[in-house]
């Protein structure tokens, strides 16, 4: 499975030519160029960790102790493949030569470049831009699969989902320079959809980093590999590893590719929104721009912040519950989920294929590196609204310089922007504001719980159907004023249904899809069932407690909001 690099012609890369106005994005010649993009990673990463014989000693020793670890707990083919060369590395690394460790350091990190590095087919992307939808559609609902395959109309995935925001103008600067998204991350399904949502609205297909676990699939794992996904073992706890992901995605970027990364690192556990940000990929964008100008490559970078909003979540239950669980938050990956199960996939979209906007994607004012707005023609705006070059941030002594340091000042001033501007770009769902009323009440009613004793009220608390929809009125007409202040954003049915209504779709969403609803109605009054998934997703809501709170419920909101702070 190891081997040494190969002797290989030199190479221009692309990332050196003029790039043109017009025609195909980088990503449909990156086959071409997967071996000259490993042999860069590895050679990069490994002059960045391997500089002295010490640090090589301990990187290799790192190394082994963690895979001989990890593989030995496998015990699957990828460990027969592996474990071997670790195994000897551990027996010869004492009497290696500084020569033969940097060999061992070469090999190790080609082969977890090639492993993460992924594939593109144009005939996988025709095929997914145009017949996928439809086809999991069908399958899903199966009484809809002649019509979806054979019918001119709106497939029900188009009838699902709503695009918002900036689409004119991204299509206007991919032509200019490279775009990268910046999402929001709630679901395993993020990616997918994200996809599908680039393309609806013509904008280039993207690469994106993808759980290893995701690949496990063999029909979701066929698409992501044959459509730019990367794939992140998030089981490889050797620190080199995370230096390949970085300098991977550092390099697509680099090379004009446009990408797509969540800055969360993983999925809300608790349905929140992100508040803390992982920096390393974020600074792989900021280093991207600043290398590219440093050695003469004058190519703007756009983040594109996005927010991808769900009225119910595939997830819900298993995210809550780790998130609970408070040493799940550390796990960092769930192997298995309602992603895995088929059988929730087919609930889950039989439930939402009935319903018009049941997920938005919303794409955000793109901006620089630096947190500049830009304009259609990608001229990044100072704060006057004047023209300003994003190139002066890269400057020392009048000429643009790599520099890590500084690039890691400007990477902390991105991750606290990003998040203000997904608080902001957030659309408040149905089923997050019928939660949050609801929670309310909960924590009303139950002065003398802590969160973990609230979450053992089921089936104890109930209300009265008229207070709830009051209180969701007066919620809703908040938020919409909060909208036109442009300080969150609202979905188009909670701006235009009854209060009787908002309470109705919520209730069965949550009975037509999850084991246990989050609430129901019974004679009258709402009745909390599960409280954990009742706190998933009224989590949405924790930054707008306070700005929702009557004078009845205003100390039950500070504790509400109090949670952001706390988590």
């Amino acid at each position: 499975m190891f081997r040494f690099l190969s002797e290989r012609p030199l190479r221009l890369p692309s990332f050196l030519h003029p790039v043109p106005q017009l025609g195909a994005p980088a990503i449909f010649t990156f086959n071409e160029e997967r071996d000259d993009i490993v042999a860069t990673v590895t050679r990069r990463v490994a002059d960045e960790v391997g500089g002295e014989s010490a640090d090589l000693e301990y990187i290799l020793n790192d190394a082994a102790f963690h895979e001989i670890r990890r593989l030995e707990a496998q015990d699957d083919l990828e460990a027969r493949e592996n474990l071997p060369f670790f195994r000897n590395l551990v027996r010869r690394i004492g009497r290696m030569s500084d020569h033969e460790k940097r060999r061992a350091l070469d090999m190790m990190l080609e082969h977890m470049a090639r492993d993460v590095a992924g594939n593109f087919d144009e005939r996988v992307f025709k095929f997914g831009s145009t017949i996928a939808p439809r086809l999991l559609t069908g399958l899903m609902q199966p009484s809809s699969l002649p019509s979806e395959l054979f019918g001119s109309g709106p497939s029900a995935s188009q009838r699902l989902l709503t695009i918002e925001g900036a689409t004119d103008k991204l299509r206007k600067l991919e032509r200019i320079g490279t775009l990268v998204y910046v999402p929001t991350h709630s679901s395993n399904l993020d990616s997918i959809l994200l996809a599908h949502a680039i393309d609806r609205v013509k904008l280039s297909p993207v690469v994106y980093g993808a759980g290893k676990n995701l690949f496990s699939n063999p029909i979701i794992s066929f698409f992501m590999h044959n459509l730019g996904a990367y794939r992140v073992d998030r089981r490889i706890q050797v620190r080199a590893y995370k230096s390949v992901l970085k300098a991977y995605s550092q390099v697509m970027i680099e090379r004009n590719y446009h990408s797509l990364f969540f800055p969360g690192g993983t999925r809300s556990r608790s349905g929140m929104i992100e508040q803390r940000l992982k920096l390393g990929l974020l600074g792989s964008v900021v280093q991207a721009f600043s290398r590219n100008y440093a050695r003469g490559v004058e190519r703007p970078i756009f983040l594109v912040p996005t927010t991808i909003n769900y009225e119910l979540v595939l997830e819900a239950e298993t995210l809550i519950e780790d998130w609970l669980k408070e040493s799940g938050q550390a796990r960092y990956i769930i192997e298995d989920d309602e992603f895995s199960q088929i059988e929730r996939w087919a609930a889950f979209f039989r439930k939402l294929l009935r319903l018009h906007s049941a997920c938005v994607v919303r794409f955000s004012d793109p901006i620089d590196p630096f947190c500049n707005p830009v304009d259609e023609e990608g001229r990044s705006l100072a704060p006057g609204g004047g023209i300003l070059d994003p190139k002066s941030y890269t400057f020392r002594d009048g000429r643009p310089v790599e520099d890590p340091l500084r690039d890691r000042a400007y990477t902390l001033d991105l991750g606290e922007y990003l998040v203000e501007r997904y608080r902001r770009e957030t659309v408040i769902m149905t089923t997050q504001l019928v939660a949050h009323i609801l929670f309310r009440r909960l924590v009303l009613e139950s002065p003398n719980h802590d969160l973990y004793g609230r979450m053992r009220l089921r089936g104890e608390l109930s209300f009265p159907v008229s207070l709830i929809t009051e209180e969701i009125a007066e919620a809703r007409d908040r938020l919409v004023s909060a909208m036109h202040r442009g300080e969150t954003r609202v979905n188009g049915f909670i701006r235009s249904e009854t209060p009787e209504r908002i309470l109705t779709r919520a209730i069965e969403l949550w009975s037509g899809y999850h084991k246990n609803p989050a609430a129901r109605v019974d004679r009258g009054k709402v009745v909390i069932d599960d409280p954990p998934l009742l706190l998933y997703y009224q989590n949405r809501l924790v930054p707008f407690a306070e700005l929702l709170a009557t004078e009845e419920t205003a100390d039950a909101a500070l504790e509400i909001h109090a949670m952001e702070a706390a988590r």
